[in-house]
């Protein structure tokens, strides 16, 4: 997952956030609350043993039809949920649509 997210775009770099792999928009940005977090694309949550959790934390601005991020949450973020290595394998494409909508919309604010 690390890698297709990487390399679905150079302008995206790593760190570790919140004790977990965090992957970031590294390119100029105007400026924000950094409370915001909206330069993070996406963080690792790998604390549940049943599924690796992908937080989007501004994931509800990307408008996902694909049905790869879910929940509803009052600040903004969705997960895309992974429990299996066959269905990363399955949902590759449709996070690396995800990341460019990303993109796209931070490009357009």
């Amino acid at each position: 997952m690390r890698t297709a997210i990487l390399n679905s775009d150079s302008t995206i770099g790593e760190e570790i956030k919140w004790n977990a792999p965090a992957l970031f928009y590294t390119g100029t940005m105007a400026d924000f609350d950094p409370k915001q977090h909206k330069r993070h694309v996406v963080v690792f949550n790998l604390f549940k043993k049943d599924c690796v959790r992908l937080v989007f934390p501004s994931g509800a601005t990307i408008g996902d039809t694909s049905g790869l991020l879910v929940g509803d949450y009052a600040d903004g973020r969705r997960l895309a949920l992974f429990s299996s290595v066959d269905e990363v394998h399955s949902k590759k494409l449709a996070l690396k649509r995800v990341i460019k909508r990303w993109l796209s919309e931070l490009e357009k604010n």
